[in-house]
């Protein structure tokens, strides 16, 4: 048997996300959970390490479908546009769990600012890109930590390297 790579990837800053979002809405109770969308109504995003100095906005018309599943973990599976100032466009698509104790999850619910290190907040990230200069992003696996706001989805994204 061939030898397996023994060491861990690492993590390279990449991006910081502002996502602005809007009411929730449940679609009910199904076989495997509560059924609920967000919409992104906007926001603004910054690169970060090789994408230093790269900066846009979120735009509008993307969603978060969720599953509220009954063990009280929400599974989120986020897709929107990026678009930078150049006007290059980004497919981003982030799939993640999001969970924590009752009370702090009902805090977010209530929109009150929750410190992050209270709940498990993390996504996998995919993009994809036609500008020539954003092609390394088609090649990437990311991660995100985030942090949920009343209005806002707050993202620290890191390549894995």
């Amino acid at each position: 048997m061939h030898d397996f790579p023994t060491s861990p990837p690492g993590l390279a800053p990449l991006l910081r996300l502002e996502v602005e979002v809007g009411e929730l809405v449940t679609l009910g109770a199904m076989a495997t959970g509560e059924r609920r969308v967000v919409a992104i109504t906007g926001g603004r995003f910054e690169g970060a390490g090789a994408l230093q100095g790269w900066q846009g906005a979120v735009l509008p018309g993307g969603a978060d479908w969720q599953l509220l599943r009954a063990d009280g973990v929400l599974e989120v599976d986020a897709r929107y546009v990026l678009q930078d100032a150049q006007g290059a466009r980004v497919q981003v698509v982030s799939q993640g769990l999001r969970h924590g104790p009752p009370e702090v999850i009902a805090a977010l619910g209530r929109g009150e600012s929750v410190d992050p290190v209270a709940y498990y907040f993390r996504t996998a990230m995919r993009f994809e890109a036609a500008a020539p200069s954003l092609q390394p992003l088609n090649r990437t696996i990311a991660v995100a930590f985030g942090a949920r706001d009343a209005r806002l989805v707050r993202l620290s994204v890191y390549a894995l390297t």
